[in-house]
């Protein structure tokens, strides 16, 4: 019997730490993960550019202003390019205050870039309030791509095409009219970039255009508890498929980045909250 009690104690004790490591540690820091990415479709002038990403933020769920400023600090140590964010800047479930939006703004805002930065709608965002999200990326000098697309020239006129698409999940989503920037001009000296919330969808777009080089979505949360060998516990739908890091579909070069912040659940395990900082060369011709 002593025995028994003794291992229920023991069992009880890991699972009720479990539960306060996935709730207070494994939900704060910050995982920065540099990736490089090699191709020739890479315009030489862009050769060695650097790319921040991240997604998911969902600002007031339990993502803090004092960690927004850590998250803005590390992202200008990068010293990006340019930088992305995919999606979800605030959770359904929360109501911005007028605080929260001059908060948000300002942090935005100094967030430095070398060629600019983009946002796109991720679900939560069109389900809360799309009109005070415009306002914060607009505000925030962030250009908002729901379904449009801009254009980044260098000095010798090779171009970065960036699309973004609106949320899959409301069904807003028109790739056609993201790449109808194609529809009058070649992609010649053009690295084609598509920002996109749920990862699911990124078989439609490669199905549909063969020119894309690089996908960066997030909107999985890479699961937030995930269990070795087991994987992720529960993924939202649209992102079921593709989940967390790297995939390639037929040449496009696809990542997921599990996000900073949590939604349905305020827990993490095995999967910290992560910014994904890209470089991007130009492999030599053999």
């Amino acid at each position: 019997m002593k025995i028994l009690i003794k291992t229920f104690i023991v069992l009880l004790l890991i699972m009720v730490g479990t539960i306060l490591y996935s709730r207070y540690i494994a939900t704060s820091g910050l995982v920065n993960n540099e990736i490089v990415i090699n191709d020739n479709n890479i315009p030489t002038s862009y050769d060695g550019l650097k790319i921040v990403h991240f997604s998911d933020l969902h600002y007031t769920r339990i993502i803090t202003k004092k960690s927004v400023t850590k998250i803005i600090n590390e992202i200008n140590l990068i010293k990006p390019d340019i930088v992305f964010f995919t999606g979800d800047l605030v959770d359904t479930d929360k109501v911005l205050t007028e605080d929260d939006k001059n908060f948000l703004i300002e942090s935005l805002s100094n967030i430095n870039s070398t060629y600019g930065k983009y946002a796109i709608f991720g679900n939560h965002d069109i389900a809360n309030n799309s009109e005070d999200i415009v306002d914060i990326y607009n505000e925030g000098n962030f250009k908002l791509l729901d379904n449009s697309y801009d254009i980044i020239y260098s000095k010798n006129n090779d171009k970065i095409f960036i699309g973004g698409l609106s949320s899959v999940s409301h069904g807003l989503e028109d790739i056609d009219k993201v790449m109808s920037y194609y529809d009058t001009n070649d992609s010649s000296n053009t690295y084609n970039i598509i920002l996109l919330h749920e990862p699911d969808y990124a078989d439609n777009i490669v199905n549909s255009y063969d020119n894309i080089n690089l996908i960066l979505a997030g909107h999985s949360h890479g699961g937030q508890v995930r269990l070795p060998i087991i994987g992720p516990l529960y993924t939202p739908k649209n992102g079921h498929k593709y989940v967390k890091g790297y995939y390639d579909l037929n040449g496009t070069s696809l990542y997921v980045t599990s996000g900073i912040g949590v939604s349905r659940y305020n827990f993490r395990l095995f999967n910290k909250p992560e910014i994904n900082f890209y470089r991007l060369n130009k492999e030599a011709n053999n």
